[in-house]
C-alpha cells in the first residue's frame, strides 16, 4: 500500500521530518489542526465549484455557436487554441492585478483551466452525428432546433462527462495556483505559509485536503454521469 511505501521510504532513507514527516504524524496534525484545514478548505471549493461552473458553462455555449456558425468558428477556434498555450501561471498575475485579491481572480483561474477541454470535446460530440441521421430528421421534418437537442446534445453527452471529470480535478488546481498568487485563506494559501515555516506536517496535511476536495468534485461527476448516461452503461 502507500502507507506503507511511505514508511519503507522513511525509514530506508532516514528522510528527516522537515521533508516527509511520517503518516502518523501527518494524521496527528490533522486533527489537531482540523479546525484550521476545514477553514481553509472551503474557500478553496467555492473557488472551484464556481469555476468549474463558469469555465464549463462558457464552453458549452461557445461550443454552440461555433458549430450552428462555421465562419465564427473558422474566425475564433484558432484564437482559443492559441489562447490554451498560455501557462496559466503567467496569467495568473495579470488577472490578480485586474480583479484584486477577493475571489474572483481564483474563480477565473480555475475557469480557464476548465474551459479549454470542455470546448473540445463540446464540439466533437456536436458534431460526431452521422450524414444519415441528419438525413433522417430532414425526412421526419425536424427544425434546427430539434436536431440540436434530440441528436446532437444526446450524442454530445458522453463527450461532455468526459470533460468534466477532467475539470472537477483540474478546477482545484486552478483555484490553489490562483491563492498561490496572492490570497491569505484557502488550502493555496496553507501550502505556502506551511512551506515558508517549515511546518511539514501541516505541509502535506493541506495537499491532503486538496487531493480529497479534488476527489469528492470528481466522484460527483461520476454520480451525475451514471444518472444521466444510464443508456451507456
Amino acid at each position: 500500500s502507500i502507507l506503507a511505501l511511505w514508511y519503507f521510504v522513511i525509514i530506508v532513507f532516514k528522510v528527516p521530518d522537515y521533508i516527509a514527516p511520517a503518516p502518523h504524524e501527518v494524521l496527528k496534525v490533522v486533527i489537531d489542526q482540523f479546525d484550521l484545514l476545514v477553514a481553509n478548505t472551503i474557500p478553496t471549493l467555492q473557488e472551484s465549484v464556481l469555476g468549474f461552473l463558469l469555465g464549463n458553462g462558457v464552453a458549452i455555449l461557445i461550443a454552440i455557436m461555433f458549430v450552428h456558425n462555421m465562419t465564427v468558428s473558422r474566425m475564433y477556434y484558432p484564437i482559443a487554441i492559441l489562447a490554451n498555450t498560455i501557462p496559466i501561471i503567467a496569467i495568473s498575475p495579470i488577472l490578480v492585478l485586474i480583479f484584486g485579491l477577493g475571489m474572483a481572480p481564483k474563480i477565473v483561474i480555475s475557469a480557464i483551466i476548465c474551459f479549454f477541454p470542455t470546448l473540445v470535446n463540446m464540439i466533437r460530440g456536436f458534431n460526431s452525428i452521422s450524414h444519415s441521421e441528419l438525413e433522417l430528421m430532414r425526412i421526419l421534418s425536424a427544425n434546427k432546433r430539434e436536431v440540436f437537442w434530440k441528436l446532437r446534445m444526446q450524442r454530445s453527452l458522453p463527450f461532455l462527462f468526459s470533460a468534466l471529470r477532467i475539470a472537477s480535478t483540474t478546477c482545484v488546481i486552478g483555484a490553489i495556483v490562483g491563492e498561490w498568487i496572492g490570497s491569505n485563506l484557502g488550502l493555496g494559501a496553507l501550502i505556502i505559509q506551511a512551506t515558508f515555516n517549515y511546518r511539514s506536517g501541516l505541509l502535506y496535511a493541506a495537499i491532503l485536503g486538496a487531493s480529497l476536495l479534488a476527489i469528492t468534485l470528481f466522484a460527483i461527476v461520476v454520480l451525475l454521469e451514471k444518472k444521466f448516461l444510464r443508456w451507456t452503461h
